[in-house]
């Protein structure tokens, strides 16, 4: 391992960590960008361009919202993996530039045409991404991480797919579908790491007892399981044998997350954030496997990718600004609000409350719970980082 080089930053603040100006796009993107399709959805606004309210809505909370948080989460790993310093200043500012122009881009702004510029402009982003993690992991001679690339790269040939798909078919199919598999897995896999190990750590100093079972073959076959359900499910998703598929590896995880020992995390929230954001990995695969394709996707689009990238910007923010490893009822209330949000518009999307549809209040929900999270983990992310706090005062 290089020896970690130590040089004095005097740019912003907003730009000296990959998970500061990345994790802000992504939650102030979060309150935004829902009542923005709702609109579009209802025809109160127009979309411009050649994606439909569907394809779009889709597409940005891929495609946008989670390449975002993933972006951020990878530029904060990155720079321990490889001893170097991290990617800050304008590196780091030409990729936050090339994030806001593939939203614009897609939004219509600017009557960008034909569709093939809109489709150079989105996806110039993630090639970036790829591009500079390949530059970093090579320069810091840590090959063994070089695979992490792999994972970016099969997102860029999604959302180029999807792209495709569009122009050519008027909607997207594979490239949604290609899109949601490779976020579902990365959050089985990196979800696999983390949330056993800081489990672990917590129970060892605060709660002596049964421990989470260390990675070993049997988190490998639920990987691997995963792996060929999702492709299947990708290639055919009605299919027979997709469903049985489906309904293994959710069995799987379900035994795998129980391993975790997340019921001994009460006292813990954010832990047990983790644990639940997890859970509807499992949930939402079942759902799958029941052919509800729709339902299916909102608990793995919302409950899954909205909680985990939630729960982990929680956590890494903490942890990166200096904070006790402690969130506040505010925070907590955020979080619930999106797993509510998950549960609204999977099991009751035709409900009417005091004249608001279920998707309406999935919507409020959603964007109630973000914009607690601008408001409150906001400041972390623009501010310098702080002295650590006591550790029983919450954050």
């Amino acid at each position: 391992m290089p020896k970690k080089q130590r040089k004095t930053y005097y740019g912003p603040t907003l730009l000296s960590y990959g998970f500061r100006p990345f994790f802000l796009l992504a939650l102030i993107f979060g309150a935004t960008v829902i009542p923005l399709w709702l609109s579009i959805y209802t025809g109160m606004i127009q979309l411009n361009g050649s994606f439909s309210a569907i394809d779009w809505h889709i597409h940005e909370m891929l495609f946008g919202y989670a390449a975002a948080v993933i972006c951020g989460f990878l530029f904060t790993a990155i720079p321990n993996w490889t001893g170097r310093m991290p990617v800050r200043g304008w590196p780091l500012g030409l990729l936050v530039g090339l994030w806001i122009a593939g939203r614009f881009a897609m939004a219509g702004i600017g009557g960008l045409r034909p569709a093939w510029i809109i489709m150079v402009i989105d996806n110039a982003f993630l090639f970036a991404v790829c591009a500079m993690i390949v530059i970093e992991i090579i320069a810091g001679r840590n090959w063994r991480n070089l695979k992490v690339v792999i994972p970016v790269i099969i997102l860029l040939a999604a959302n180029i797919t999807f792209h495709l798909e569009v122009i050519t078919q008027g909607t997207s199919l594979y490239g949604r579908r290609l899109g949601f598999a490779v976020v579902i897995f990365l959050i089985t896999l990196i979800g696999g790491r983390i949330i056993p190990s800081f489990t672990r750590n917590w129970l060892v100093k605060s709660n002596p007892g049964r421990l989470p079972v260390p990675f070993n073959r049997f988190d490998a076959a639920c990987i691997l399981s995963g792996v060929i359900a999702l492709v299947a499910w990708v290639i055919t998703p009605d299919a027979l044998v997709t469903s049985g598929l489906l309904g293994i590896t959710a069995l799987l995880h379900t035994i795998r997350l129980f391993r975790w020992c997340g019921h001994r995390t009460i006292r813990s929230p954010i832990l047990l954030i983790l644990h639940i954001a997890y859970a509807f990995i499992p949930i939402g695969l079942a759902t799958l496997a029941m052919g509800q394709q729709t339902a299916g996707l909102h608990l793995l689009g919302i409950g899954a990718i909205g909680g985990m990238t939630t729960a982990v910007i929680i956590r890494a923010s903490l942890g990166h600004t200096g904070r006790a490893l402690h969130i506040s009822p505010g925070l907590i209330l955020a979080f619930t609000l999106i797993m509510l949000a998950a549960i609204m518009r999977s099991a009751a999307p035709d409900l009417e409350v005091m004249s608001l549809s279920g998707i309406e209040i999935t919507a409020i929900l959603w964007t109630t719970g973000f914009i607690i999270m601008v408001a409150k983990v906001g400041p972390w992310l623009w501010t310098a980082k702080e002295k650590p706090r006591r550790p029983n005062k919450p954050a």
